[in-house]
């Protein structure tokens, strides 16, 4: 057996600066290790722990500066190192990374059939960009089964027997080899080298590609002409994320009683303000009639959505993406349809729910093999179903299942993918042609916009094939008023899928009471983070609980640090690679105010902050707040809360 790990190193956020071309420029960052990606690494010492014959090697793809993350590897006990080195690999997007390591494993000898004994395994995801894709891309290149968000793998009669955390629980499943994996950082923590492996490391060689010797051409990969060469996607611009927060109101007092009682007049009297200048209406965009206008889209045409079935129930965020499919569509041609497709067993009648929602029409597959999702069936129906009626624009909600399913879609359909978008508008691309200087303009084109680099900055992404797939951030869009005299098409729909489709098995799904509706629908959230843990975030469930018992509408939630150490389920994680919410009044405590978790709160109405320490970065992006401990402050405003008060509400 083999055991191949998949490895980045990423830039600190913090030292990353825009470029003349008004781009990220990395060259000068310093970078590390990306921590999922030790997981990953972890994960493959592991398995070789249940298969000492196993041999180890870790492959990456980037500037030669880094070698030195994969001697980290050797010296962890990796047997083998390769490096993807290329000029021509600049500017690649998640597609043409996927594609570019695929070809490196199928130069080192893997990819050839089914029966061949290997495993990938990688991180969850990359801390610059938070996609989730790279592990899906590579498996479907690699015509392979894959499981992703997998935090603990064992080996059953010659099967993979893997975790998978979903929203509101997590799955057990079947994997055969070979397949890829992809870990959260909630397993097993990585190791430290050792001395004897720093020695081994500095002695061996870690073997460097370019493309030429890969056998991959420049024709899908780096910055080319769009739609004719390079990667499917590409950055058009960057632009930085200011906060327009007023200063948090600081609650006095020499005790936590007296602390409670400040914050209390404080909310009374109502948060600071701040003078916001009216911004200058933007100029109208002269149109250049001389130039050349393209439209790349070959007659695609359409919005295609999909919706994901929970528990026997349409998933709030797949309804959320029936409002920016809609804004979309009245922004294209006259007659521009949304449809989604709805897969699964016996659930013809959702789709009429989809059609009050805004849905022009519903392709139903009502398969008893697709009762509960699975990747490689899923995405080879919806693959089918693009073949069929041919749209422009793909949707899908940012799940644990949409993030791989889209990048394994886009696979299929030679398009690129978008992650975790906040804004999906229309608009359309100037390019000039880098030889002849010729100017042309592409459009109508979907400018799909996320946060990135730590949610310092907001970028905007697009694309030259269709369909143009991105995926929405939970809770970023509201869900459409339901319009029981809207009309609409139900469609029936028969994929062909062969038993190579059905490879892997689920052998168990458990879902607990969660909390996914009730944080987008609460007016109250109570958040915990690494503050919390003397009590397993007890007192913080105990808030919450507290505010229910007065009629208010609360959840409790929490940072990704106490859903990576285990002590909350990942359907309440707030933050860039959790849940976005915008409840009336958000309580953070013991958070210290990562970009990352701020990104999924910053646009409740209020935020409060309790930490006990002064210069962390939650208070910047609060309204009010308690310095102060957790086991002091807390029980007090329990009493309070039992007592009456209920944070303005």
């Amino acid at each position: 057996m083999t055991i191949i790990s998949l490895m980045k190193q990423v830039p600190l956020p913090s030292e990353m600066r825009m470029g003349d071309d008004g781009l990220m420029d990395r060259t000068k960052a310093k970078s590390i290790i990306n921590i999922d990606c030790q997981y990953g690494l972890e994960a493959g010492l592991q398995i070789k722990s249940e298969y000492p014959d196993a041999k180890l090697i870790v492959c990456s793809m980037g500037p030669p500066s880094f070698n030195e993350s994969l001697e980290n590897a050797l010296a962890m006990g990796y047997d083998e190192a390769y490096l993807l080195s290329d000029r021509r690999l600049g500017g690649s997007d998640t597609y043409a990374t996927g594609l570019a390591i695929s070809h490196m494993l199928k130069h080192l000898g893997y990819g050839k059939g089914l029966d061949e004994d290997f495993i990938i395994v990688a991180g969850r995801q990359t801390s610059d960009g938070d996609t989730a894709h790279v592990p899906s891309q590579v498996a479907e290149f690699m015509g392979i089964p894959q499981g992703t968000f997998i935090e603990t793998a064992d080996f059953v009669d010659g099967k993979v027997h893997a975790k998978r955390i979903i929203e509101g629980g997590y799955q057990m499943m079947s994997l055969p080899l070979p397949c890829a994996m992809s870990f959260t950082p909630t397993g097993i923590d990585p190791r430290r080298a050792t001395l004897s492996g720093a020695v081994k490391a500095r002695k061996a060689e870690i073997k460097m590609f370019n493309i030429d010797d890969v056998n991959l051409g420049t024709e899908l990969i780096g910055l080319g002409t769009p739609g004719e060469s390079g990667s499917p996607t590409i950055v058009s611009k960057v632009a930085t994320i200011k906060s327009e927060r007023a200063p948090a109101k600081i609650a006095e007092g020499h005790n936590e009683v007296e602390l409670v009682d400040s914050l209390l007049a404080h909310m009374k009297d109502g948060k600071n303000t701040i003078e916001v200048k009216a911004k200058k209406a933007k100029k109208a965009k002269k149109v250049d009639d001389t130039l050349k206008r393209i439209d790349f889209r070959k007659g695609a045409s359409g919005i295609l959505t999909w919706a994901e079935i929970v528990k026997g129930e349409i998933s709030r965020p797949s309804l959320e993406l029936l409002t920016p499919a809609r804004d979309l569509a009245n922004s294209l041609e006259e007659g521009t349809k949304v449809t989604t497709l709805l897969i699964g067993k016996d659930i013809g009648g959702l789709a009429q729910e989809l059609i009050y929602h805004g849905a022009d029409e519903v392709i139903v597959v009502d398969d008893e093999r697709l009762e509960e999702y699975r990747i490689l069936p899923f995405s080879e129906t919806f693959a089918q179903v693009i073949r069929k009626i041919d749209p422009e624009i793909a949707l899908f909600a940012a799940t644990t299942a949409g993030r791989e399913l889209a990048p394994r879609i886009g696979v299929k359909t030679d398009s690129g993918v978008t992650a975790d978008c906040t804004e999906l508008l229309i608009g359309e691309h100037k390019h000039r042609n880098r030889e002849t200087k010729e100017q042309v303009i592409y459009g109508p084109i979907l400018e799909s916009r996320r946060p990135t680099y730590g949610e310092s900055k907001l970028a905007t992404i697009i694309g030259f094939v269709c369909p143009q797939i991105s995926t929405a951030r939970a809770g970023t869009f509201e869900v459409p008023d339901r319009d029981e005299s809207k009309e609409g098409v139900i469609s029936q729909f028969t994929p062909t899928l062969d038993e190579s489709e059905f490879v892997s098995e689920i052998i168990e799904t458990v879902i607990g009471e969660g909390g996914m509706q009730g944080l987008f629908e609460a007016d109250i959230i109570v958040a915990g983070g690494r503050g919390t843990t003397s009590d397993g975030m007890q007192m913080v469930k105990d808030l919450a609980e507290a505010l229910k018992e007065q009629g208010v509408n609360a959840e409790w939630a929490a940072s990704r640090v106490m859903v990576d150490e285990g002590v909350s389920e990942y359907a309440r994680q707030i933050g860039q690679t959790g849940k976005t919410v915008r409840p009336k009044v958000y309580i953070a405590i013991g958070i210290s105010g990562a970009v990352q978790h701020i990104a999924g709160m910053k646009e409740s109405d209020t935020i409060v902050a309790i930490n006990n320490n002064a210069k962390e970065t939650i208070f910047a992006n609060s309204d009010f707040a308690i310095v102060g401990d957790y086991a002091d402050v807390v029980p007090v405003l329990i009493e309070k809360v039992k007592a009456g008060f209920t944070f303005g509400l």
